[in-house]
């Protein structure tokens, strides 16, 4: 048995993709045998949060504490959540990045190859609600689209977000190598050592401005970006672009998905250290539990969904 449990595997003309039992995580996503996400091995425990799902929260719930009501005030009962990025001291990513999912449909056929996984968050400490979530891969010409879907199965309605974790990479080098674009006018402030989220400023003049690209050597970036904005395709587009020119992007609704966390993945383990660009469309923003921004309500038999498409770029 694999350490990240059952591998599925997606083939669609010269692109490949493995996602694996545990967290659905995108283990690896190859065009023409170059990669375009940093993976991980079959034999490997999946390093951080590598290609996971996030869900029902995506990012930070800021020193694990919430207090939503009904209609997203801060006013409700409080909730403690387990601290799982310790370090920081917050609630990080969710509670399914290493939970099991079942699969419950595989298809293939020559327009492409899909695969349906499903798992339940259960009522537990600082989360007292049922949801019933289910993470679709689909292989095309189009690229990898992965679609996430958030179903209320409890008495009370279930707060809800969510984003996935992939690190794209030009397929060589590493972070310092390429350029990143993206079209979003605006971020969210990332204070201190804890990253607590600030106010929303506009991106010009600094790093995270990504309109029109930026090469990344040097810069550092763990941050929301919002205002995104869509191209003529009505598609909002992040990624990342080798001298080559061949690299990786993310595409997806901005009307869905209206935050985008970038991260340069500056760790200080040397083999991990600034090997991808993390892009993370989200539902909501930093600490939306505390918050109630962007945070959906999920009650019995009401469902959520988001989708985003990885693609190659081919230079």
């Amino acid at each position: 048995m694999h350490p990240s449990g059952e591998q599925h595997v997606l083939r669609h003309g010269s692109s490949e993709a493995v996602v694996t039992q545990v967290g659905a995580s995108l283990r690896s996503f190859t065009d023409a045998g170059r990669d375009l996400v940093v993976g991980f091995g079959a034999d490997e425990v999946r390093p951080v949060y590598r290609g996971a799902v996030l869900a029902p929260w995506p990012n930070r719930v800021v020193d694990g504490a919430w207090s939503l009501d009904d209609v997203g005030s801060a006013s409700g009962t409080e909730h403690q959540l387990a601290l799982t990025e310790p370090a920081r001291g917050h609630a990080l990513h969710g509670l399914l990045t290493w939970a099991p999912f079942d699969l419950v449909e595989a298809r293939s056929s020559e327009a492409g190859s899909s695969i349906r996984l499903t798992a339940r968050v259960w009522p537990q400490a600082g989360y007292p609600f049922c949801v019933d979530v289910v993470v679709g891969y689909a292989l095309s010409d189009a690229g990898l689209t992965t679609t996430i879907t958030g179903t209320g199965v409890g008495a009370d309605p279930a707060p809800w977000g969510c984003s996935a974790h992939p690190y794209l990479t030009a397929g060589t080098g590493r972070v310092d190598d390429w350029e990143a674009f993206g079209s979003a006018d605006a971020y969210v402030e990332a204070l201190g050592e804890r990253l607590l989220p600030g106010q929303v400023l506009p991106v010009d003049g600094t790093d995270l401005d990504l309109r029109g690209g930026r090469l990344l050597a040097g810069v550092e970036l763990d941050h929301a970006l919002t205002d995104v904005t869509a191209d003529a395709d009505g598609l909002a587009r992040c990624g990342v672009v080798g001298p080559d020119g061949l690299g990786a992007e993310v595409v997806w609704d901005p009307a869905v998905l209206p935050w985008v966390q970038v991260h340069t993945a500056d760790r200080p383990e040397p083999e991990l250290d600034r090997v991808g660009l993390a892009v993370e469309p989200m539902t909501c923003p930093p600490d939306a539990f505390s918050t109630g921004e962007g945070v959906v309500r999920l009650a019995r038999g009401k469902s959520a969904s988001a989708s985003f498409t990885i693609r190659p770029l081919r230079g």
